[in-house]
């Protein structure tokens, strides 16, 4: 597929996602609200990759949603019977939702690197990826606060799970940044690199180390650490248990003994692409 917002590109089982809309700085306009799912389903169903890695271009990663996103009369009508528009709005903010969501719903892990700014809708994004690394100049920004509205698009609901309530909370009221030292001292970001270049450098490096195990037990381990976010440990260690019964089998962990004692790296067999179930 071609795009106007994103580049794309798959090498060594590692997909990686650009924002490029430098000129812009990575304002998610409505191509980029089309686009973005969609690439991110085609990677997944495609099963080529075994890890994701999303970074920018220019000298933010993001500015959050465009402006043009909420003056469009076709996405947000002014006019109509009350009602009637409150559900279209519901409608829209639910699949706006949709587009991060399909960070935690793909098989594979999802990496973000962020450099400046990353403001309003980009922090709903990075807060749908597995982990997250920065520069030393990044700063993360809840500015919908500012902007009169909440946060729609998952940071209320995903950041709590990240870092701790109280200083979510801060954030939230406050809009204020949130620099790169204080990401990582909560544990927000993963790791903090001198500059853009050394960022993608080590990055890269740990997708690396991903695309290299199993994909059946790194897929496995993505859907038991969302599950246990979300449940108890009673019911997570169900279904942890119900989860080996039907997906645990030892070709993988052969393979693995046989490439330590070679001293070579395990060959895995990729998953099986999703197709529509009725495709021939």
């Amino acid at each position: 597929m071609s795009y106007k917002t994103l580049a794309v590109s798959t090498q060594n089982h590692i997909a990686h996602v650009i924002l490029n809309r430098p000129e812009a700085m990575n304002s998610m306009n409505i191509d980029f609200w089309k686009e973005f799912p969609a690439a991110i389903d085609e990677i997944n169903r495609a099963a080529e990759a075994r890890v994701i890695v999303i970074s920018s271009t220019g000298k933010h990663f993001s500015a959050g949603m465009d402006l043009a996103v909420f003056t469009n009369s076709d996405t947000l009508p002014s006019k109509g019977e009350p009602a009637r528009m409150a559900e279209n709005l519901r409608r829209l903010v639910l699949q706006l939702q949709e587009t991060f969501n399909v960070l935690e719903s793909a098989r594979i892990p999802v990496l973000t690197a962020i450099h400046g700014g990353c403001i309003g809708g980009a922090v709903d994004l990075i807060c749908a990826s597995d982990s997250r690394y920065c520069t030393e100049d990044a700063y993360f920004t809840i500015k919908e606060t500012q902007l009169g509205m909440t946060a729609d698009l998952g940071t209320l609901q995903r950041m709590p799970h990240l870092i701790p309530q109280g200083l979510v909370r801060e954030l939230a009221y406050t809009g204020r940044n949130m620099d790169a030292a204080e990401a990582k001292a909560c544990g927000f970001v993963n790791k903090i690199y001198p500059s853009q270049e050394a960022m993608l450098d080590g990055v890269m490096e740990v997708a690396t180390l991903i695309a290299k195990q199993s994909p059946m037990a790194v897929a496995g381990c993505k859907e038991m650490i969302n599950y246990s976010r979300d449940h108890s440990v009673s019911d997570s260690l169900r279904y942890m248990a119900t989860w080996q019964s039907g997906m645990f089998r030892p070709q993988d962990m052969m393979k693995c003994f046989q490439a330590k004692a070679t001293k070579t790296d395990p060959d895995f067999d990729p998953l099986h692409p999703i197709k529509p179930a009725f495709d021939k």
